[in-house]
């Protein structure tokens, strides 16, 4: 064993020669770079990294090295040999260095200390990365997009993004991974082995950093803060998703018609409305779906389950945590979705997009019928019945029959004497928000629709319309 590291070796003059390497007087240098060694052969083995020399082929795969003992090491990955055993768990190593690296998990030995944290690492190659995030330094840089890295192998994998390589394909199903560890994490898909336990609650995972994130849940912790709104996360990557509605940083474009995504998941659900792909179907009424958590929650409406998410405000259930979070915009009056043209917000996403055609003038929705057009594929929905005569919402108290259920609602209030949309101003109470902003209109003297032709500018769009009458005769 040497006195100086710890480490031990089978052969007295291994040792010897190691013993070399922590002598300061070292007698061979390199007249290249200037390093030296305590014995010729390392010398000539190092020059070989100056002339690209490698000597040792593998007769497996035709890889060439410049060490014999490498070579060896490599042929081992060929054949499975892994000689080097744990006497304490049985896990076996193809190199010797990786069993004593093992050893130190059980003995908790972390022999190298970072000088301005602290920290402690079993490996010094860990310790010289840890180092990195101090000075900050990311000597890596990729050719293609500029992005840099601290890690020359984190390099080689961020470049399989550009390229597209994906080395390792999986045995059973085929699918191919850029990294060896997302294969491994793949395989157990396949295993069905869930080695981690939650404590709390009982779930198992097959990642021990899965159960970590899944244990935040139950502790509340979210250690991942923004810098910018102190908005806090319990998972890293939703971090860094957040910052781009900070940052407008939209990575993932659609090829096809241009539309960019600050998420991957939305940009993949997007990419499914050009293929008409609808993979997930009921087994009950044949409805089909792109993506497997709206069948779950489409399922719900056949099995009668109780809606499982509540509002703690005003205690409403829906089937969907999505549907609930819209929900909670309404007791909190979040608008996170503003229009760029004229500064209108909205609670949804959906209900942006469908405004702004009213700024583009977009009608995608066409009627088979009268080839009339809309910006909404509900307005044409309805529309349709002004064909077919249907009319599935009655009223319950004089059988009026209506062909929306928001109209049916709206007449509804006729009988109950509802107005829900009250002036802060001059206290009128409206039983629909659209008379309610309207009237509003009356107050602050604002005209928002302008005639094109002499100026003219009108409360109501309805208004305009009768006006246009005038130049159009």
């Amino acid at each position: 064993m040497c006195e100086v590291c710890s480490f031990s070796f089978s052969d007295c003059s291994h040792i010897k020669r190691h013993i070399k390497t922590h002598i300061a007087d070292k007698l061979y240098s390199c007249e290249i770079c200037g390093s030296s060694f305590p014995e010729r052969p390392a010398l000539k083995v190092h020059l070989r990294t100056h002339t690209g020399e490698k000597p040792y082929d593998c007769d497996f795969c035709g890889s060439s090295f410049a060490e014999k003992a490498t070579l060896k090491i490599h042929q081992r990955t060929h054949t499975g040999e892994k000689p080097y055993s744990c006497e304490v768990c049985g896990n076996a190593f193809s190199q010797k260095f990786n069993l004593q690296m093992h050893i130190r998990t059980h003995t908790g030995e972390k022999p190298h200390i970072c000088q301005i944290c602290g920290a402690a690492f079993t490996l010094k190659s860990h310790l010289k990365l840890h180092e990195q995030k101090h000075t900050g330094e990311k000597p890596f840089t990729c050719d293609v997009c500029g992005s840099r890295f601290s890690m020359k192998s984190k390099l080689k994998i961020h470049i399989r993004r550009h390229t597209g390589e994906k080395p390792y394909s999986c045995e059973v199903c085929g699918s191919a991974f850029s990294v060896g560890s997302l294969l491994k994490r793949h395989m157990k898909i396949h295993t069905g082995e869930k080695a981690h336990s939650c404590q709390v609650c009982g779930l198992a995972f097959s990642e021990k950093s899965d159960l970590k994130i899944h244990t935040r849940i139950h502790t509340g912790e979210k250690p991942y803060a923004c810098q910018v709104c102190s908005s806090a996360f319990s998972v890293k990557s939703h971090l860094n998703t957040h910052m781009r509605t900070h940052t407008g940083e939209k990575p993932y474009s659609c090829e096809i018609c241009g539309s960019a995504f600050s998420v991957k998941s939305n940009f993949k659900r997007h990419l499914r409305t050009h293929s008409d792909k609808k993979s997930y179907a009921c087994q009950v009424c044949g409805s089909v779906f792109s993506e497997m958590s709206y069948l779950k929650v489409h399922a719900r409406t056949h099995t009668c389950d109780k809606k499982p998410y509540d509002c703690q405000v005003c205690g409403s259930s829906f089937f969907g945590k999505y549907d609930l979070k819209i929900h909670m915009r309404k007791h909190t009056g979040e608008k996170p979705y503003s229009c760029e043209v004229c500064g209108s917000t909205f609670s949804q996403k959906s209900n942006l997009n469908m405004h702004m055609r009213t700024h583009t003038g977009e009608k995608p929705h066409a009627c088979q019928v009268c080839r009339s057009t809309f910006s909404g594929k509900s307005s044409l929905k309805l529309h349709m019945q002004t064909h077919s005569g249907e009319r599935p919402f009655v009223c319950e108290v004089c059988g009026s029959a209506f062909s929306g259920k928001f109209n049916l609602q709206m007449h509804v209030r006729t009988h109950t004497g509802e107005k829900p949309y009250p002036c802060e101003v001059c206290g009128a109470a409206f039983s629909q928000k659209c008379h309610f902003v309207s009237h509003i209109r009356t107050h602050t003297q604002e005209k928002p629709y302008s005639c094109q032709v002499c100026g003219s500018a009108f409360l109501q769009k309805c208004n305009l319309k009768r006006h246009m009458r005038i130049h159009i005769g």
